[in-house]
């Protein structure tokens, strides 16, 4: 008997011993488990339709391909967007329009690229397209019916965005008033520009004005030419489609999350994303200087044709990054001076850690275009030490 418990006693020791060891390699196995590596907290975009269907889906994707992080998208209108970077609720807003000063002003607008200012009707409606004198009319409320522009006699109804702030509804009137805050005779309002688009799809008289890269594809619309040029990719390119303007992306200079924002203002300089612009019948900004050189002109010539005598001040033309880290300056902001002097003398420059091609060219106001002209690049890629020429000379 003595030794049948012996026995077991041994055998319950040895249990005991294997179970020990078993829960101390188990916990030797999680303590060494190596940490994950935290994933960077998501910039929140908010602002208009304009830009979130034509810049903001798309390169958002290719932004999260790529591995830099994601973007929270959160599309309304206008003046949603530039409240909330303004108080911090988002990193980078949405604009089909320039700042409008005031609470505005603190604010940093970087133009992306061109879109064209389209005025759409329903398919049925046969006027194919009104001169910029007949816009002028329309919303100002002096042409009511669509026979006196060519059409059915039926009541022309002028539909608008309802914020005096919107984008595409701002562009619009400055170009043909003036001033972007010239009230309209629009009694049909919507709280964007794609309620709009909705609205006009069931509609036979209706008017109202989008942007290009929202309805180019959209069948249900009929867009309107003006003064008898279509809008297309081509005609904003060179300019003959005269009712175009910038896209903006608005970022906030106190924002904390300021290299992340100057990190993807500067993937937008890349060729795909020109190249995805492009893909939404949108013109990159780098691409077509020649409509920003050309704006106070063609402002000055609409508001000629429309009988509106007005001193017209040009836009300034960005040369600079947007948004930059306070903490860490980059190489090539560093090398300004030296970088100056050499495109001032036709000279070359060497690029440095931290250069882009985008960042190069706006730092000499010149395109990525020119650029690549200049040095045979088939990309927008650049190396260290690579020497570049950065002007013309």
């Amino acid at each position: 008997m003595s030794r049948r418990i012996s026995r077991l006693l041994i055998v319950a020791m040895l249990t005991a011993f294997a179970t020990t060891g078993a829960l101390a390699a188990a916990k030797t196995t999680k303590t060494t488990k190596k940490p994950t590596t935290p994933t960077a907290p998501a910039l929140v975009w908010r602002g208009d339709y304009a830009t979130a269907r034509g810049v903001v889906e798309d390169v958002s994707k290719a932004w999260e391909k790529s591995g830099k992080g994601r973007i929270e998208i959160q599309p309304f209108n206008t003046a949603s967007g530039l409240d909330a970077v303004a108080h911090g609720l988002a990193d980078i807003a949405g604009s089909a329009r320039n700042s409008a000063g005031g609470n505005e002003t603190d604010l940093v607008f970087t133009p992306v690229a061109f879109d064209a200012l389209v005025m759409i009707t329903h398919p049925s409606n046969g006027t194919g397209n009104l001169t910029v004198k007949q816009l002028h009319d329309i919303y100002f409320g002096k042409i009511t019916n669509w026979k006196d522009v060519g059409g059915k006699d039926a009541p022309i109804n002028l539909y608008a965005v309802a914020s005096p702030g919107d984008g595409v509804e701002y562009s619009l009137r400055r170009l043909i008033f003036g001033r972007g805050n010239q009230p309209v005779a629009a009694p049909r309002l919507y709280v964007n520009t794609a309620k709009l688009e909705e609205a006009v799809t069931l509609d036979p008289n209706a008017l109202g004005v989008t942007t290009l890269s929202g309805v180019a594809s959209n069948s249900k619309v009929k867009m309107v030419s003006v003064d008898g040029v279509r809008p297309s990719l081509s005609t904003v390119t060179d300019g003959s489609y005269v009712l175009y303007t910038p896209l903006y992306l608005v970022t906030n200079k106190e924002s904390p999350k300021a290299a992340q924002i100057t990190a993807f203002m500067e993937f937008l300089h890349t060729d795909e994303v020109r190249s995805l612009a492009r893909s939404h019948q949108l013109v990159p900004y780098t691409d077509a200087p020649q409509l920003a050189q050309n704006d106070k002109a063609r402002r000055e010539k609409l508001l000629a044709e429309n009988g509106i005598k007005m001193d017209v001040v040009a836009d300034p033309i960005p040369t600079a990054t947007p948004v930059t880290a306070p903490s860490a300056p980059t190489a090539a902001a560093e090398a300004s001076p030296a970088a100056e002097k050499a495109a001032a003398s036709g000279e070359t420059y060497t690029v440095s850690k931290g250069d882009t091609l985008g960042l190069i060219a706006k730092k000499y106001s010149v395109t990525t275009a020119q650029l690549k002209k200049w040095n045979n690049l088939s990309s927008d890629n650049v190396k260290i030490d690579q020497v570049l020429k950065v002007s013309g000379n």
